[in-house]
C-alpha cells in the first residue's frame, strides 16, 4: 500500500537520518547515567548532555546554563506558568495574561493557575488571529507578572508581533513567555532580541525525536525564578527532576544543529505552500484562507472550503496526511478554538483543512495533494457537503 503524502508537519516531523544516527549509540554502548560522575559510563553519557544543551542555547541565543530540558513543550508550558506562580506568588496571587489562540497547553495551565487564586487575563485576537500591542498594553496592571504568547499559531500559521510584546514587557517589568514549539528552527529566533524572559520548544517539531522538550529560562536582565513541578532528586538545577532522557537530549541538540544549518530552507517550503494554495483556488470557488498571508510560518496553510465539512474532507483525502487542526488536543466535533477567537462562525470554522508542508515535500507532491482536494471538494459539494 502507498503510504499517503505527508503535510502534517504542524503535528510532528520525521526523525532526520542524522538525528537518528546521532542518537543509536545512547541506547546501547553510551548507556550511563548522566547523573553518575564517579565512572566513565556517566562521564560520557554528561558530556554528550551537556553538547546539546550547548546546541539549543546556541539556535536560540542563549546560553546553556539558561536550558532546561523537558518531556516537550507541554511540560515546558506548564513549569513556566505554573512555576512563575508559585515562585511570584507566595505572598500574594499574581495577574497573567495570555491571548485567546493559545495551544491548550497554555491555556490549561492558565485555568489552574485561576483555580489557585491568581488572576488571569485572555485576550482577544483580531481576525488574523494577532494580539494589539495596545490591547496588552491596556491589560496591564500592577500585579501583572507574566505574559504568555506563543509566536506562531499551530493552527493558522500568524506570527505574533513578540518583539513588540517584549518591549511592552520590559517597560513594564514583567517577564513574556513564549510557546515557541511552531518557530524555533523553522525561522530565526533570538530570545535577547524578542525580549523573552522564558522559551518553550520541542524536538518533534524540528525533525527530532518525540518525548523531549526545553525551557529557555533568563538568568540575567532579569532572572527569572521558578519553583518546580516535578520534585525528586533535584535534575536540572532542582528545576525538572528524573532521570535525563540522554538519546532525546542528543536527538534534540542534533536537531538544533541541523535546523541553524537549513533556516534557508523556509523559502523553499513557503513557496510550495504558495503553489499549492494558488493551484487551489484557481480550480474552486468559495475558498478562504485563514491567517496572515505574509506575517506567517514558511509551511502553513490553513484553507476553508464553503459548503464541505472539514472533517468529511480529511476522510475523502487518503492519499494525503493531513488534519483540521491542532494534533495536541483529544479531538471531538466542536469548532477549533483559535477560528472561533478569530471570529469565524462555527459552521466556518468546522470546514478547515490545515496543511503543514516541510522539508520532505515536493513540487510534484503538491500538485498531486492540490488536484486531489480539488477533486474530492468538487465531489462533495455534488453531494451536498456536510455530514
Amino acid at each position: 500500500m502507498k503510504s499517503p503524502i505527508y503535510m502534517d508537519h504542524h503535528a510532528t516531523t520525521p526523525v532526520d537520518a542524522d538525528v537518528l544516527r546521532a542518537m543509536l549509540p545512547y541506547f546501547s554502548d553510551i548507556f550511563g547515567n548522566p547523573a553518575s560522575r564517579t565512572h566513565a559510563y556517566g562521564w560520557r553519557a554528561n558530556e554528550a548532555v551537556e553538547q546539546a544543551r550547548q546546541s539549543v542555547a546556541d539556535l536560540i541565543g542563549a546560553t546553556a546554563r539558561e536550558i532546561v530540558f523537558t518531556s516537550g513543550a507541554t511540560e515546558a508550558n506548564n513549569l513556566a506558568i505554573l512555576g512563575v506562580c508559585e515562585a511570584y506568588g507566595q505572598s500574594k496571587p499574581i495577574h497573567i495574561i495570555t491571548q485567546a489562540t493559545e495551544h491548550k497547553s497554555v491555556l490549561d495551565p492558565c485555568t489552574v493557575a485561576q483555580s489557585r487564586g491568581h488572576r488571569v487575563t485572555v485576550l482577544p485576537v483580531d481576525r488574523m488571529g494577532r494580539v494589539s500591542p495596545d490591547t496588552l498594553a491596556d491589560a496591564f496592571c500592577d500585579d501583572t507578572v507574566l505574559v504568555s504568547m506563543m509566536l506562531v499559531n499551530n493552527e493558522v500559521g500568524t506570527m505574533q508581533d513578540i518583539a513588540a510584546i517584549g518591549r511592552l514587557c520590559k517597560t513594564r517589568g514583567v517577564l513574556l513567555h513564549t510557546d515557541a514549539t511552531q518557530a524555533v528552527g523553522i525561522m530565526p529566533v533570538h530570545v535577547d532580541t524578542l525580549g523573552i524572559a522564558l522559551l518553550s520548544m520541542s524536538a518533534h517539531k524540528i525533525y527530532g525525536p518525540k518525548g523531549i522538550g526545553a525551557l529557555y529560562v533568563r538568568r540575567r536582565d532579569p532572572r527569572v525564578t521558578l519553583a518546580p513541578q516535578i520534585h525528586g532528586g533535584g535534575h536540572e538545577n532542582g528545576l525538572r527532576s528524573g532521570t535525563l532522557n540522554v538519546p532525546g537530549i542528543v536527538g534534540l541538540g542534533v536537531a538544533c544543529i541541523l535546523a541553524k544549518q537549513r533556516l534557508h530552507e523556509a523559502c523553499e517550503i513557503a513557496r510550495l505552500r504558495n503553489l499549492l494554495e494558488t493551484r487551489i483556488r484557481a480550480a474552486l470557488p468559495g475558498v478562504i484562507r485563514y491567517g496572515d498571508p505574509e506575517q506567517c510560518h514558511p509551511g502553513n496553510l490553513c484553507l476553508g472550503f464553503d459548503g464541505v465539512n472539514g472533517e468529511t474532507l480529511v476522510l475523502a483525502l487518503q492519499g494525503v496526511a493531513l488534519s483540521t487542526g491542532s494534533a495536541c488536543t483529544n479531538r471531538d466535533l466542536a469548532p477549533s478554538h483559535v477560528l472561533t477567537a478569530m471570529g469565524v462562525g462555527n459552521r466556518a470554522s468546522s470546514g478547515n483543512l490545515r496543511f503543514g508542508l516541510g522539508r520532505g515535500n515536493t513540487e510534484e507532491e503538491v500538485l498531486a495533494v492540490a488536484d486531489m482536494v480539488i477533486a474530492q471538494v468538487t465531489s462533495l459539494r455534488r453531494l451536498g457537503g456536510r455530514s
